[in-house]
């Protein structure tokens, strides 16, 4: 990679839409460019956006939801003749 040429990066925004950062080519299912006016430009991914493939917020409106979190593990359950009390254990 030169100075001249920044990475590209993509961000999957939590219940939203993707973030491309970067000089990427953008191409519709026909194979055409679709002109970008912007330096970083919001992909849609929920399907509703009415300027396709660019994201125009209906994301918000139709209550689209990702699972892009990473699951927490679950709290430990203390067994039998265990303390509850946070940070201590059956005597």
């Amino acid at each position: 990679m030169t100075a001249e040429t920044a990475p590209v990066v993509l961000t999957a925004c939590p219940d939203g839409p993707i973030l491309v950062r970067g000089e990427v080519e953008i191409r519709d299912a026909a194979g055409r460019v679709v002109p970008r006016r912007r330096a970083t430009v919001a992909l849609c991914r929920c399907g509703a956006s009415g300027i396709k493939p660019f994201c125009d917020g209906s994301h918000k409106a139709i209550g689209f939801r990702t699972d892009d979190e990473v699951p927490r593990p679950p709290e430990p359950v203390p067994g039998p003749g265990a303390d509850a009390t946070p940070g201590r254990g059956a005597s």
